[in-house]
């Protein structure tokens, strides 16, 4: 199993990193807060969680060890994958999300696409107990936003895109956030546009 990955920064996006260490670039999937960690950074220690499927060979990477453990705890929960994992993730900072099934709302859950009345009960119910052991810190991972509104937006529908919503649908949604709040940040265009798909 690979704990960490450290290496030059090759290339980022809101959802992906490839990451070189030794000559080898890595494709790490990721989330928005590993993305705000990151962001304008050439090197880095990237934590992994390796899946390993028939048809696939998936690499998740985190900047810290609590979202990964988040990450680990999530995907014990029947009926969420990886990736719905990642998208919770994207919506919330892992102190958020500690707070969020710490203080059980359900409804902060359900407004993340893909997770139902259901599934956020049953997260809520199977991690608990697990999320109080969890240390709570205060870390502020935004970085600040690309000023080019063109560049947000391109970075966002992309982002949106490998999370598998549909391209046009995406398009709309960021440029409707972009229109109300032109200033925002690519993460707060995403976290948005999760809530809104």
């Amino acid at each position: 199993m690979i704990e960490y990955i450290k290496g030059e920064i090759v290339e980022l996006t809101p959802a992906r990193m490839i990451v070189e260490c030794s000559g080898i670039g890595y494709e790490l999937n990721i989330s928005l807060n590993t993305y705000s960690a990151y962001n304008g950074k050439r090197n880095g220690l990237i934590y992994i969680y390796e899946i390993i499927r028939e048809d696939a060979h998936l690499l998740f990477g985190f900047s810290e060890k609590m979202e990964r453990e988040l990450f680990l705890m999530l995907i014990t929960v029947s009926g969420v994958g990886p990736n719905t994992a990642r998208m919770i993730l994207s919506s919330f900072t892992p102190n958020e999300l500690i707070l969020t099934i710490a203080s059980k709302n359900e409804a902060a859950l359900t407004s993340v696409k893909g997770i139902g009345s259901k599934t956020a009960q049953r997260i809520l119910v199977d991690l608990k107990n697990r999320v109080k052991t969890a240390v709570i810190t205060d870390e502020n991972l935004q970085s600040p936003g690309i000023n080019n509104s063109g560049t947000i937006a391109e970075e966002a529908i992309a982002a949106l895109t490998m999370l598998g919503f549909q391209k046009t649908s995406s398009q709309k949604t960021v440029g409707a956030i972009l229109k109300d709040s032109p200033g925002a940040s690519v993460e707060q265009v995403i976290k948005t546009a999760l809530r809104m798909l």
